[in-house]
């Protein structure tokens, strides 16, 4: 089953389960999905889709923060609520000594030394941390070995 099948089965389930929070982000999840289907004219293979939830995860993250920052509780409850549902579609998360081997790998492969090779390392590891791992974290990581 593909992550999008499975991403509309469990609308159906919240759907039928009359659970409207969950079925107010699973229905979130689909617009967005949708939107990017409609703007590029493309059919979203799971790869792609990793981005759109990725991005949105991102999105909630930084929301929290700002909630959070503002005194504002009860909306960052909501944003913890929606980035739960979205962190379930996405792959595991790795920790930080796989990140660190997948970053020594990527410096090695492209020989990179300086700050000026950071997109040569940051194209290698893209795909490969994709809904894995916060891209930006990883960039800060890179960017701190070759400082």
């Amino acid at each position: 089953m593909s992550l999008k099948d499975r991403i509309q089965q469990d609308m159906k389930d919240a759907m039928r389960g009359k659970d409207k929070p969950r079925l107010g982000v699973v229905r979130l999840i689909l617009a967005a999905i949708k939107q990017r289907e409609v703007d590029e004219r493309i059919e979203l293979d799971d790869e792609q889709l990793l981005v759109v939830l990725d991005k949105m995860a991102k999105q909630r993250r930084e929301s929290i923060e700002q909630y959070n920052s503002a005194g504002r509780d009860e909306l960052a409850a909501q944003e913890n609520f929606e980035l739960d549902i979205i962190k379930s579609y996405l792959p595991e998360q790795l920790d930080d000594a796989a990140i660190d081997a997948l970053i020594d790998d990527a410096l090695q492969s492209t020989g990179a030394s300086s700050i000026k090779d950071m997109g040569k390392v940051m194209g290698l590891l893209k795909p490969k941390l994709q809904g894995r791992a916060d891209m930006g974290a990883v960039s800060a990581r890179i960017k701190a070995r070759l400082l």
